[in-house]
């Protein structure tokens, strides 16, 4: 059975400033994101994740960092997103951990 992979906020935050080619998920509601995100971060709230593709992630072999508010709907999420065939799929929390800008 796929899976995803879990890191640190800490370790996430070393790979957005030393790598790219990537996608920041945040599978909070869209007020949540409103409110503030990680700086490049796209929304797709973890309720409208089902069984169809993401019309935002239409590349299944990118790899895609998810979070939340507290990395509770970053695991339904990745884990969603591994049962529709994503390969590189990495849960890194909440954003109550994150130390850096947001936007």
């Amino acid at each position: 059975m796929p899976k995803y992979v879990s890191i640190t906020m800490e370790e996430a935050k070393k790979v957005f400033e030393t790598q790219g080619d990537y996608i920041i998920l945040d599978v909070r509601r869209e007020d949540e994101f409103a409110e503030g995100h990680i700086p490049g971060a796209i929304n797709v709230p973890n309720e409208d994740i089902q069984d169809i593709a993401p019309s935002e992630l239409p590349d299944k072999n990118q790899t895609i960092y998810v979070y939340c508010r507290s990395g509770n709907r970053s695991k339904q999420a990745a884990s969603k997103l591994v049962a529709m065939g994503y390969t590189n799929i990495i849960e890194f929390g909440g954003i109550m951990d994150w130390t850096g800008d947001i936007e």
